[in-house]
């Protein structure tokens, strides 16, 4: 059987927040899916019978090779990939246990080298072009206290995007990512669990808000598309200014 390309993505991360919106609107876009998580009970509660469902770690090596070896028993290359993995570990830098340190850029991190690599490595192997979309946050653009994990394991990731974006230009391969401030997810839950803790995260915003899942992930899907075909390597931030402009203060 012939291998399907073209408009395949894959969502990694696809159980969480940004994950789900970014499947609705791709799947709008007419793009056949193949969704990960390492729980395979909520893929199946968000997802139901619909897309490829695969159960992976995908921050170990075997766990990025696993999802491209369903792909290809399926018949499915994506050429279009989008990294939702990830977690907030914060914490000033000098109180942080190894265990959360590791566990931090195992997330951030080395999930994304890895799965990008097998993504990467997939392409190759079918003598295609693709675009890869990783997810960095304002945290590693500008210092912010109690963040120096997530900073740390960010910055790793943009250092990869810009160095994966020259690797492979030559290839028809586009890298980049978006740098979104705190996005209203279950993952932010803790951090938003009060009216007070909202509007303190609110107001420390030039444009003073909390993101969304949605704005994120249309940002991400016009990255993956044709309309983005010249650009590469970028880290596009979506944080309300955090990271470039001064707020005025009142």
């Amino acid at each position: 059987m012939e291998k399907v390309s073209g408009k395949v993505a894959l969502i990694t991360g696809a159980a969480g927040g940004l994950g789900q919106a970014l499947a609705t609107i791709l799947a709008a876009e007419g793009y056949q899916l193949i969704v990960t998580s390492r729980d395979a009970t909520r893929l199946n509660d968000v997802y139901g019978s619909k897309h490829l469902q695969i159960t992976t770690d995908c921050s170990t090596v075997d766990g990025a090779k696993h999802i491209f070896e369903v792909a290809n028993a399926h018949n499915l290359v994506p050429t279009a990939f989008t990294h939702c993995v990830g977690n907030i570990r914060l914490g000033a830098l000098h109180r942080m246990a190894e265990a959360d340190f590791t566990a931090c850029l195992a997330a951030n991190l080395f999930s994304a080298f890895h799965t990008l690599a097998a993504f990467v490595g997939n392409l190759k192997t079918a003598k295609l072009a693709g675009s890869a979309v990783l997810v960095s946050s304002a945290a590693a653009q500008i210092g912010t206290p109690n963040h120096e994990a997530i900073a740390a394991a960010k910055g790793g990731l943009e250092g990869l995007v810009r160095g994966a974006a020259a690797t492979y230009a030559s290839g028809g391969i586009r890298v980049n990512a978006v740098a979104p401030g705190l996005i209203d997810t279950p993952a932010a839950a803790s951090l938003l669990s009060s009216d007070l803790t909202r509007d303190m995260a609110a107001r420390q915003y030039p444009i003073a808000g909390i993101g969304n899942a949605s704005d994120v992930a249309h940002l991400m899907a016009w990255m993956l598309s044709d309309q983005a075909a010249r650009v590469t390597g970028q880290i596009w931030s979506i944080d309300g200014g955090f990271a470039s402009i001064r707020p005025i203060v009142k």
